[in-house]
Order: C-alpha cells, then sequence, then structure tokens
C-alpha cells in the first residue's frame, strides 16, 4: 500500500539519509540530554517520540503503521490510546518500551534516546524501566503465580529472596496471595491478567505500558483491572493503556486517537484522582 503524493515512494525515509546531521530539522531532545544522551539532569516528560514512523515493506508494498506521531507524556499522567483496529496502536506500544525498532524519528524514556541503544542496554533498560502488560497474559504456564511475578526481578539482577518479598507484596495487592502457588492454569483470566499487571510492576518500572489488557475478560475482571489501573493513576504511575473500549479510554487523564497511523485527536480528560471517571465505568453493565 502506498500514501499519497505528500510521502509516495518512501520519500521520506530517504530525505533522513540525506539529512546533515541526524537531528536536523526536529525538536530537542527533553531537557538535561542532548541526540547523544550525554549527561545532565534528567527534566521534562516520562515518553517522548519525535516524527515517530514505523513502516513495513517497500514500493508498492510500503505499509505506514505508525506515521510522523510527535507525543510527550508527563511523568505520572494515564494516556489511553485508541483507533480502530489495524490503526498503529500496538504498533506504537511496542516502539515505546523498546521492542521495536522506527524506521525513523526519536524515542525518548525518562530523558534518554533509547532508538539509538545496543541490543544489550536496550534489554536491560527495559527490564528496569518498563512494564508490560499483554492482551494475552504471556505468563509462564510451568511457573506459579509467585514465579511469574518473580521471574522478571531475578533476571534484572535481585536476590532471591529480594524478588520474592517483591512479588508476595504484589500478590497481595493485587488480591491474589491465596492463589500465589497455583499455575496460570488454575486462574480465571481476570486473575491472570492481574498476575502479568503485578509482574510489570516487581521492578518498579518508571512507565507501565498494556495492550488491551481488558480485551479477554469478562464484565467483573475488567472490574478489577480499572480499579487497579486507578489505584496506579492516583498513585503517580506512568500508564499508557492502548485500547478498543471508549469505557477504559475514559478512566485515563488524556486520550490520543490514531487514524492509519497518525495522531487523529489528543483530548485532556476532567478531574483527575477522584474516582469519579472510574466509578461511572465501573456502573456501565447495569
Amino acid at each position: 500500500m502506498t500514501r499519497d503524493g505528500r510521502r509516495g515512494g518512501g520519500a521520506r525515509l530517504r530525505r533522513k539519509g540525506a539529512d546533515a546531521s541526524p537531528g536536523a530539522g526536529r525538536r530537542p531532545g527533553p531537557a538535561g540530554r542532548g541526540p547523544g544522551g550525554t549527561a545532565g539532569p534528567v527534566t521534562g516528560p516520562a515518553l517522548r517520540t519525535v516524527g515517530l514512523t514505523r513502516t513495513y515493506g517497500e514500493d508498492e508494498s510500503l505499509v505506514w503503521a505508525v506515521d510522523g506521531v510527535d507525543l510527550d507524556v508527563p511523568a505520572g499522567q494515564t494516556l489511553a490510546v485508541t483507533g480502530p483496529s489495524g490503526c498503529g496502536k500496538s504498533t506504537l506500544l511496542q516502539l515505546l518500551g523498546g521492542l521495536d525498532r522506527p524506521s525513523e524519528g526519536e524515542v525518548w524514556l525518562g530523558g534518554q534516546r533509547i532508538d539509538e541503544l545496543g541490543e544489550r542496554a536496550l534489554a536491560g533498560l527495559r527490564r528496569r524501566a518498563v512494564g508490560f502488560v499483554f492482551q494475552d497474559f504471556h505468563l509462564m504456564d510451568e511457573l506459579t503465580a509467585a514465579e511469574n511475578v518473580e521471574l522478571p526481578a531475578l533476571l534484572a539482577g535481585a536476590a532471591p529472596r529480594t524478588a520474592r518479598r517483591r512479588a508476595t507484596g504484589l500478590l497481595e495487592r493485587v488480591g491474589l496471595a491465596d492463589r500465589a502457588r497455583h499455575l496460570p492454569s488454575a486462574l480465571s483470566g481476570g486473575q491472570r491478567q492481574l498476575v502479568a499487571i503485578a509482574r510489570a510492576l516487581v521492578n518498579e518500572p518508571q512507565v507501565v505500558l498494556a495492550d488491551e489488557p481488558t480485551g479477554n475478560l469478562d464484565s467483573t475482571a475488567t472490574h478489577d483491572v480499572l480499579r487497579l489501573f486507578d489505584e496506579l493513576r492516583t498513585g503517580g504511575q506512568t500508564l499508557v493503556l492502548v485500547t478498543h473500549d471508549e469505557r477504559v479510554a475514559a478512566t485515563a487523564d488524556r486520550v490520543v486517537s490514531l487514524r492509519d497511523g497518525a495522531m487523529a485527536d489528543d483530548t485532556r480528560l476532567d478531574g483527575r484522582g477522584d474516582g469519579n471517571r472510574l466509578g461511572a465505568m465501573l456502573r456501565w453493565e447495569s
């Protein structure tokens, strides 16, 4: 698929290679760090993208999955990303978390540009700074709930005792202390998603990225997940939620809509921290 004449034939990507410098024509990076990531006081947004673009294929089969997205997400904000299926929501989330690399543009996390990092440095940063919540949970079937939550902490270098303490506390927080020794096959869909959220939080990440976190859940489980996200939001955690459900999006501080990979709308919702929006959403079924 090709774009219109404005970007036909992949001309935008070729222009990148012709620039005199990698940052030519772009906004400056977050304060305290230059384009090369030089050390300095970190200020500015928790997440930032500059001209973020991801394409697949070439020539007549070129697909613009994410198309020139400029986005700032302040620390402590809950951002919902909405739009129709295939509009680029999940691709954007993967780019924000370093699971995919852009074809063009920049991704900044906590004042550090991450799209230029090597694979080892990027993997280490993901373990420390990013918590992922997937629609299909992605739990290890052979591990108990507690072991699933512990695993990212162990991979990040935490002592086994520390990892177990964190996992125990998080499972208590999500109401699953009595399911800590259960395998995922013995848990409901909602319980598995709560375990996945606890796992995402075990390394105290700067940001939590959730891809359709209620997509496979029934009404009761959706309520439980939304309550937990609201607790995280009230506590100042930075959240980015990809969702097709407007009821879920309405619990956020801000909603960005994508169309054909590009930002079509950016709306800030009123009333932070009072639970009014969440309360309304939790009554939707009645």
